[in-house]
């Protein structure tokens, strides 16, 4: 569909074309060529250069959050009480490993005021200071020296601001910020600014860098929405030649004409200038702009080949008057082409891609927002080390450091705009000042991301429908849809005409799926962008994961010409909460709990359709690390997003995690699964390993139990028995020579006390008396209960009476289903634990339970609701059994089925 990089506007595209005389942009990036020799024609490098000169103003700051007087900006304010702070800095940290916010958490949202004195700044005559912001939460206002600069309104974009007239010589000069992350909501400071909602938090505060410029009257553009002012792309591509066009844009600041020059080179990894060219000197006016663009070839480039080979070259252009160098950018140059087929996929230098990678936040446990260079870089490498081969940015511009990782680590980019969630605060159209924020946005993201290579494609969207279907939900299915299809259309309108070289994509979240969300009338919104991108969670909060294949097949059909992305799959996962069998129950998906086991299931599940479906580009995991969500209480984590496959701290990494990586890594990969699992409930076990070696073996203790072969590289060793206390379990294999070995403690209970399973339930509980029970396993066919839900997160507690346990009966197996327990040969006492569920009295009655023990009636003709005394009773049953090879226990009832809530099997005295 779309080849190369675009040129950052419509008339940077056109003069490109006619400078290269060609009439599409095809975009290529760093790639190494055979260097070509360097123009004979080109001139010297001046002696001496006089570029632009940056200071960082990362220390000396003063921060207050909340409410100041309004002599805060003026430069007599004292602010000596004020907290000292370096940057990066938020005043916002939450999300904490608990059931509870933990003490120290800060979701503060409204302003918070920085002050630093710069002191003398001795501005040279012809210069000019800008003052940079990488990124501020979410609004943010300037004074120099008490005089009011600007505002730039949203939370991810870099600004600049020229403050050279507001400088005062000789005497200190007082810079004062507000940063200001309110809440959007009707009637705040944040009611027009993008995003409006959606599933993480804006951390407020100068959480990126700032710095101060000096620069020549006359330079690169430093005013063009933020951008580097000059803009690389590569209209044509072929293993022997690469065309390049460098657009350059100048501005005069000044008050008098300048006659300038450009120079603009491409160097090699090493430095070396393999192509340059240069223009004749231009008159630029004072107060003018202009732009130029500078042609350019590379003969036998090499090219950027994603992970395999992502080599750069660099694009410096420096602008010249007469002799001198007056100020000088560098940017990266990835030589490649690319395009998005329907039917093939991704396609990389004219070879078809598969691409397989992970949505990242950008934020850290105990930092918030406020991110070092080493933070990305170990980001970057836990995702390399999986196998990622591309990067979703979630859900908005990323830091330019990230960007560059992505460079030089050869990942493929989908970068996105924030527009997120919803576009109004209620039924009506999106507001004028919204969609002109939206539009603001838009621009910083395509003009100061477009010479990154990585970057492939732009997102314009996100689920910008499933705010208003929440309220209709909320309101018991009623409220109209909302109305962001034409804002969607203008912006994916503006996003082609900055760059019509990268294709577009909007992500969906609920057209033909079963979910609650997919509202009757609802605008269609995937016929938009170039790419239909889809989040979809089958397995998690919606069907069963196999149904993700009949819903691709499903939406391929209906657009049929468009290449389609998985944008958005995954689960939730705690390090704490665990499950004998992820098959035993259903999943509180908005709650708790979220076994580690079940997450793995899902994402084993959901990859085995993703693999299959070779016309998807691309997949992308929710998410690489937990991440901050305001509010959520769910698995063990509280303010937190735990769908993770990663800690929110980098320093933990779960089941998940491996699967990929013996999925997608190059790296041999052998990991015994359940490792965070210790104390079992059951001493028999299905042992699991993922690994891309072809077969496993394994040891208990010692002892051999046996190679298996490691299809859809998962090693399965079922029914494993575990000894009394702790048992050493250890994995061995072998890839391309090397010996693989992984090995794990596990503590098991005596096999002699019998079996204890809580049916229906994906945990297991501790009953009052102590006794031990573990969750649903063992059996064969029936159905689990649906969750009994006091509110969009909370279960409601059991409503079985006549019971100290009520929450033993809180969940039941339903149905016609069979038990095989592996219980040791002797004599047994088993405990059925039932109830009947159904209130209405003549399907109660009418239930007939019949329960064989291998083979043999138990329970014939049983009635729960009659030997309780009516529904939702407590009743047990106990029957004794001996027991040879294991015990197997039938249940059947009729039209109604069986139930039983639990199963307790002692020895027998």
């Amino acid at each position: 569909m779309t080849e190369g990089r675009g040129t950052g506007s419509r008339a940077l595209r056109g003069a490109a074309a006619a400078a290269l005389g060609v009439a599409v942009l095809v975009t290529a990036g760093p790639g190494l060529a055979q260097p070509a020799a360097a123009d004979p024609a080109a001139p010297a490098r001046p002696a001496a250069s006089d570029a632009r000169k940056v200071m960082e103003l990362g220390t000396g700051w003063r921060f207050l959050f909340g409410d100041v007087p309004d002599s805060v900006r003026t430069p007599e304010f004292d602010d000596s009480r004020w907290e000292q702070v370096s940057l990066p800095h938020s005043w916002n940290r939450m999300g904490n490993y608990a059931p509870v916010r933990a003490e120290g958490s800060d979701v503060r949202q409204g302003t918070g005021w920085y002050r630093m004195r710069l002191g003398e700044v001795a501005l040279p005559r012809g210069k000019r200071a800008i003052l940079q912001f990488d990124g501020v939460g979410a609004i943010a206002d300037l004074w120099v020296n008490g005089q009011h600069v600007g505002q730039h309104k949203g939370a991810f974009s870099r600004f600049r601001f020229d403050i050279s007239d507001h400088l005062k010589p000789g005497q200190a000069n007082i810079i004062v910020v507000r940063a200001d992350n309110s809440k959007p909501e009707k009637g705040s400071s944040t009611e027009h600014v993008i995003p409006l909602g959606g599933d993480f938090f804006i951390h407020g505060g100068l959480y990126r860098g700032v710095s101060l410029i000096e620069v020549d009257a006359a330079s690169i553009d430093l005013m063009d929405h933020g951008g580097p002012g000059i803009y690389v792309s590569t209209p044509s591509v072929t293993p022997e030649k690469a065309e390049v066009a460098v657009l350059t844009r100048l501005r005069n600041s000044g008050q008098k004409a300048r006659k300038l020059a450009v120079v603009t080179r491409i160097a090699d990894a090493d430095g070396r200038t393999v192509a340059s060219a240069s223009g004749p000197a231009r008159r630029l006016g004072p107060g003018e702009t202009s732009e130029l663009t500078t042609p350019l070839s590379l003969t036998n480039p090499r090219l950027w080949q994603g992970r395999s080979d992502p080599y750069l070259y660099s694009v410096t252009v420096e602008l010249r008057d007469g002799a001198r160098v007056i100020d000088s950018v560098t940017e990266p140059l990835g030589v490649r082409s690319f395009a998005w087929d329907a039917d093939q996929g991704f396609i990389l230098n004219g070879k078809p891609m598969r691409l397989h990678g992970a949505s990242r936040h950008q934020d850290w446990q105990g930092k918030g927002w406020a991110l070092t260079a080493e933070d990305h870089a170990t980001d970057m490498a836990i995702m390399a080390e999986m196998g990622v081969n591309t990067v979703r940015h979630a859900h908005y511009q990323h830091a330019q450091e990230w960007s560059d990782l992505a460079d030089r680590n050869g990942m493929v980019v989908k970068a996105e705009l924030p527009f997120v969630h919803q576009s109004a605060f209620d039924e009506s159209l999106p507001a004028p000042e919204l969609v002109a924020n939206a539009r603001q946005q838009l621009l910083e993201l395509i003009r100061q991301n477009y010479n990154h290579p990585s970057i492939m494609l732009w997102s314009v969207g996100n689920e910008i429908d499933i705010g208003a279907a929440i309220a209709a939900l909320m309101k018991g299915g009623k409220g109209a849809p909302a109305k962001s299809r034409d804002m969607l259309v203008e912006l994916n309108a503006l996003a082609k005409q900055e760059d019509s070289t990268r294709p577009t994509l909007y992500a969906d979240c609920c057209e033909g799926t079963p979910s609650p969300l997919a509202r009757p009338g609802a605008q269609v919104l995937n016929d938009i962008t170039d790419v239909v991108g889809l989040n979809r969670y089958f397995g998690w909060y919606y069907g069963q994961p196999q149904d993700l294949s009949r819903a691709l097949t499903s939406l391929r059909s209906r657009y049929p010409d468009r290449p389609m992305a998985v944008t958005e799959y995954g689960a939730g996962g705690a390090f704490s909460q665990h499950t004998d069998n992820p098959l035993g129950g259903p999943v509180n998906a908005n709650g708790r709990p979220h076994p580690e086991e079940f997450q793995a299931w899902v994402h084993e599940q959901n990859w085995k359709v993703l693999k299959q479906a070779n016309f998807l580009s691309t997949s992308w995991i929710w998410n690489m690390f937990d991440f901050a969500s305001t509010s959520r209480e769910e698995g063990e984590a509280y303010d937190l997003n735990d769908k993770g496959l990663v800690s929110y701290d980098r320093k933990t990494r779960k089941d998940a995690f491996y699967f990929y990586k013996a999925q997608w890594s190059e790296e041999p990969v052998l990991h015994l699964t359940g490792r965070r699992y210790i104390d079992r409930a059951y001493p028999v076990l299905d042992v699991r390993a993922y690994s891309n070696a072809p077969r496993a073996s394994l040891t208990v203790n010692g002892q051999a139990i046996g190679t298996v072969d490691c299809p859809d590289r998962i090693c399965v060793w079922p029914g494993v028995r575990l000894r009394a206390g702790d048992n050493q379990i250890a994995a061995s294999a072998e890839r391309g020579g090397k010996a693989l070995t992984d090995s794990l403690t596990w503590t098991a209970p005596d096999s002699a006390n019998g079996l204890h399973v809580r049916a229906g339930h994906l945990t297991g509980q501790t009953t009052s008396a102590g006794l031990r029970f573990g969750s649903d396993n063992f059996f064969t066919g029936g159905k689990a209960s649906e969750l009994r839900m006091a509110g969009r997160t909370r279960i409601a507690p059991s409503n079985v009476t006549g019971t100290t346990d009520p929450e033993l009966y809180a969940s039941y197996r339903q149905g016609a289903f069979t038990y095989d327990l592996p219980l040791p040969d002797g004599r047994w006492t088993v405990t059925l634990h039932l109830f009947e569920p159904e209130t209405d009295a003549a399907k109660a009655a009418a239930r007939s339970m019949t329960v064989r023990a291998n083979g043999k009636p138990v329970l014939t003709g049983f009635n729960p609701a009659k030997a309780g005394g009516g529904s939702l009773k407590a009743v047990t049953h106990r029957f004794d059994v001996t027991s040879s090879g294991g015990l197997k226990l039938d249940f059947s009832g009729g039209d109604g089925g069986a139930v039983v809530s639990a199963i307790s099997v002692s020895p027998a005295r």
